[in-house]
């Protein structure tokens, strides 16, 4: 824990103040850049940098010419610096309860400029095996020359603190009934394919994310009655609150979430699946109300055999019937057949789950066969899985037809 003092003392919205040292580290550790904060000739200045922490010292990357590294000789820079994480975007349905999901640190502190050697170059080391685990001995050391052109502050942290802000919206009560969206929009940093530099003939090293597949992103897809959107924790709660009926999950693989808790835990292992490549999964929502009723994915994801399973799909009672089942299909074929070159998807259900069969058929798909003993039930019994397939050649036929089912004057699954 760091004590409080006078400057971290929170005077407003305290709960959401923190001093515990693991959860500053823990923001510390994973943002890559922080604003540094002194003073100048009695004025204001701001630097955005680059930091690491080391133990109990956060050590900021700067230039040897730059002021506050000069002002920081001698006795050190009084400094305040902030680092933020932005985890999402409140919608609340009034404009003073709109908010933001965030995780934020700041340290004040004296900062004094790193002067010995092995400690600076320490501190370089770090910060590139910040950036990758292993990239310092992948790359060429700071020579003589290089290491006396950059600058280096440590800071001890000592003041610190933390404030965060987790959850939904906080409408006032009267403001329940008015008809406009509310929620969370979900933010995170994510890195792209490492990209070569021209003439880079080394291969992309294990630290970095490899390309990555088509077939394996969650593109968000967009009909008139459902918009498709990838899966995060931040819709737990809704999906929990949309999947309450125990028919829902009657013949569903796993056991109904006694709670938003344990919701919460099925689709971290969802992300999980995702992140191995196993499964690609989306959040449907009603592209009319903006109301989150279900999830379904892709999985047995093959782009070497150009097939996909789609599955693991759950959706709210209230919406069965509705457009959005049908539309969600057609949404996911598209993508499978039009977008990445499928030529086969596939689905799978209970032998015990007779509408499931006949919604997988009144979508074009032709029974394959049954697979015996395929599965485990969530009361431990052995079910027997029927599997469907549809081809390419028989997906312009069935798009049709599912379009067709779709108009408004056409009845829908």
């Amino acid at each position: 824990m760091y004590p409080p003092t006078p400057r971290t003392t929170a005077t407003r919205v305290r709960d959401r103040m923190s001093y515990d040292a693991d959860a500053a580290h823990a923001v510390l550790d994973e943002a890559y850049h922080c604003v540094l904060s002194f003073t100048v000739d009695g004025e204001p200045r701001a630097l955005p940098t680059l930091h690491v922490r080391v133990g109990d010292t956060l050590y900021l990357h700067g230039s040897t010419g730059s002021r506050p590294l000069l002002a920081a000789r001698g006795d050190g820079l009084p400094v305040c610096v902030a680092v933020t994480l932005l985890d999402g975007l409140v919608y609340a349905r009034s404009q003073f309860h709109h908010s933001a999901n965030y995780r934020s640190v700041v340290v004040h502190g004296t900062a004094g400029l790193v002067t010995d050697e092995r400690e600076k170059a320490a501190a370089m080391t770090a910060l590139v095996e910040k950036v990758g685990a292993g990239r310092s001995a992948e790359s060429r050391p700071p020579s003589r020359r290089e290491l006396a052109e950059t600058a280096v502050l440590a800071l001890p942290l000592r003041e610190v603190s933390t404030r965060s802000r987790t959850g939904g919206v906080s409408d006032d009560p009267a403001d329940l009934d008015l008809p406009h969206w509310a929620g969370v929009v979900p933010l995170r940093l994510t890195s792209g394919a490492a990209e070569p530099a021209e003439g880079v003939t080394a291969p992309v090293p294990a630290y970095l994310p490899p390309a990555r597949s088509p077939w394996l992103e969650p593109t968000a897809l967009r009909g008139e009655h459902v918009v498709l959107e990838p899966l995060d924790l931040a819709h737990a709660e809704e999906l929990y609150a949309a999947t309450t009926d125990p028919e829902v999950w009657r013949h569903l693989g796993g056991p109904q979430p006694a709670d938003a808790a344990e919701m919460m835990r099925v689709v971290a292992a969802y992300l999980a699946a995702g992140r191995s490549g196993e499964r690609v999964s989306w959040v449907q929502r009603c592209a009319a109300t903006g109301a989150v009723v279900g999830t379904t994915s892709f999985y047995e994801v093959d782009p070497e055999r150009r097939s996909v399973a789609i599955g693991y799909t759950w959706l709210g009672r209230p919406w069965w019937r509705t457009g959005i089942n049908t539309e969600a299909k057609l949404l996911l074929l598209t993508r499978a057949f039009d977008e990445l070159g499928a030529v086969r998807v596939v689905w799978h259900t209970d032998i015990r789950n007779e509408r499931s069969q006949r919604a997988i058929e009144r979508l074009g798909a032709s029974r394959e066969g049954v697979l015996r003993m395929h599965r485990q039930r969530a009361d431990g019994s052995w079910r027997d899985t029927v599997q469907y397939a549809m081809t390419v050649d028989e997906w312009p036929n069935a798009q049709v037809t599912l379009r067709e089912r779709l108009r408004p004057t056409a009845p829908v699954a």
